[in-house]
């Protein structure tokens, strides 16, 4: 018999990734509340953060996990394996396509910053 995703596990798992986001996106205000009570710092020194290179380097990343984690799935699925249903397969298959088009958006509009800033007139 198939497993399928149970829909409580799956809300379980929505709200634990939105409590995640929700810590992080705290922390990040605590540190630029922080930052700007300390006075003004020097050129190039950060506060501990990532740097715009790594950070998308990260999300390339992510996006390819995701791509890889769908395709071994799917291909699992294709080889008839027990504990791999279908379900399992179309989430994952969703979350690469929407990740992937994200970081598609991320790019383009980055491309188009950059774009904007070599058109400006000096």
């Amino acid at each position: 018999m198939v497993q399928r995703a149970d829909i409580n596990s799956v809300l379980a798992d929505i709200r634990n990734l939105r409590s995640q986001m929700t810590q992080n996106q705290q922390v990040e205000q605590n540190q630029s509340v922080r930052g700007r009570m300390d006075g003004p710092r020097e050129v190039g020194e950060t506060n501990g953060t990532a740097s715009f290179s790594s950070m998308l380097g990260e999300a390339v990343g992510n996006v390819a996990d995701a791509q890889k984690t769908a395709g071994d799935l799917r291909t699992a699925y294709d080889m008839g394996e027990p504990n791999v249903d279908i379900t399992r397969v179309m989430i994952a298959a969703q979350k690469s396509s929407v990740s992937f088009e994200a970081l598609t958006q991320v790019r383009n509009r980055v491309v188009k910053a950059y774009e904007d800033i070599m058109n400006m007139p000096v």
